[in-house]
């Protein structure tokens, strides 16, 4: 397992070594950015609180189950991560289209919603290391071996939602569309026979499958091209940003990550 001091330790040993001159003694971890007491490691360890954005409405990731607890993947993650830097975690439960202006004002120190890592964000904001891998798949019934390849879609009648990103892909490779008002209904139609295929994002599948059980169906063909999605901060917040990273890893290596994952998946989605 990573070895790593929790944040507030780590933060506050930084601090007091600003107070002296020449302290010889100050940890080899106290990173630049942990010395600024305004800094997100440096709020947190005053706070004993880290601060965090996520919708409560997305499952599996982030919602409520029936006793009202506030609950998912990210949730579960989250709330590791912050036990291993000893430090409790506050929710502020946020509609998607207000998250970032939320963690831009400081209303939270970062996000956990499955936020896909892309280029114009990376131009704005930090990110932790990855915790989510997905992808977009194919899914048939059990019996059908004739996906081999996006090629081999070609003709095939698939259930997409029309203006979905998965609907667009499944044109590009030639299957004939038949409009759906989400996943539950197409894999109904595959179900019933009136389509043969469905293209929609792995964890989505894996989450409908682990919920409903595979009735007789399979991701038959997995993208090459995967989307990661990470915490996401405000830039400038290297110190919080690699303890938080050290945590990830030690969940990696204990095999926390994986019994999570499995928990809402069925599979292991912390890695590609």
């Amino acid at each position: 397992m990573t070895k790593f001091l929790p944040l507030a330790v780590l933060t506050s040993l930084v601090l007091s070594a600003c107070g002296g001159q020449g302290n010889s003694a100050a940890p080899a971890a106290s990173a630049p950015a942990a010395n600024d007491a305004n800094s997100l490691a440096a709020r947190i360890a005053a706070k004993g609180t880290v601060t965090v954005g996520t919708e409560g409405t997305y499952a599996p990731f982030s919602f409520r189950d029936a006793s009202g607890q506030l609950t998912g993947y990210d949730v579960d993650v989250m709330n590791e991560v912050g036990k291993r830097l000893g430090v409790k975690v506050e929710y502020k439960e946020t509609q998607w289209d207000a998250m970032f202006a939320g963690l831009n004002s400081g209303r939270f120190d970062l996000v956990a919603n499955q936020v896909g890592i892309n280029d114009e964000r990376k131009g704005k904001y930090d990110f932790s290391a990855p915790y989510t891998y997905s992808r977009a798949v194919v899914v048939t019934r059990a019996d059908d071996a004739s996906v081999t390849s996006f090629d081999s879609i070609k003709g095939k009648k698939t259930a997409q939602s029309l203006t979905s990103n998965y609907g667009k892909m499944a044109e590009k490779y030639g299957a004939e569309i038949t409009g759906v008002e989400g996943l539950a209904q197409a894999i109904e139609l595959i179900k019933q026979k009136r389509v043969d295929i469905t293209l929609n994002d792995e964890l989505a599948v894996l989450d409908f499958l682990k919920q409903q059980g595979d009735s007789g169906l399979k991701i038959a063909l997995r993208a090459d091209d995967v989307e990661t999605m990470a915490f996401v901060f405000n830039k400038g917040n290297e110190a919080a940003i690699a303890e938080i990273d050290k945590a990830l890893e030690s969940m990696h290596q204990d095999g926390t990550f994986k019994q999570i994952s499995e928990k809402y998946f069925g599979k292991d989605v912390s890695v590609k």
